[in-house]
């Protein structure tokens, strides 16, 4: 449970790192610049914590792909993005695809060396 935890705030951190590019790159406000370089550190730590227990395939899918969707959505919120039917399309799909990846993987039985990981 605490990698997908882990997980959760990767996911988190990288849509604040993106999101302050954006700002940043709009604004020329540099601290937007340093608040981006923080949290995409953090995001890629807790990654990588992440995927010592969660399948690489599935916690990149799932970090990369709600990220995206996230992004997409706040841009359009904050940044006044357009929206159209053809990328509401293609967040649904992506929707559909994250479900399907995580779907497909299954929960191995706990190891003894699996158990000393979690301390």
């Amino acid at each position: 449970m605490l990698y997908w935890v882990y997980l959760v705030i990767a996911i988190a951190t990288e849509i604040v790192s993106t999101l302050s590019m954006k700002h940043a790159s709009m604004t020329g406000e540099h601290f937007g610049y340093l608040v981006m370089y923080v949290m995409i550190t953090c995001s890629y730590i807790c990654l990588a914590i992440a995927i010592k227990r969660i399948a690489l395939g599935v916690a990149y899918a799932l970090w990369e792909g709600i990220g995206t969707f996230f992004i997409t959505i706040f841009s359009i919120m904050l940044f006044n993005e357009p929206m159209n039917w053809v990328k509401a399309f293609g967040l649904l799909m992506l929707l559909i695809g994250l479900s399907l990846v995580k779907s497909g993987t299954s929960i191995k039985a706990k190891t003894k060396s699996d158990q000393k990981l979690q301390g």
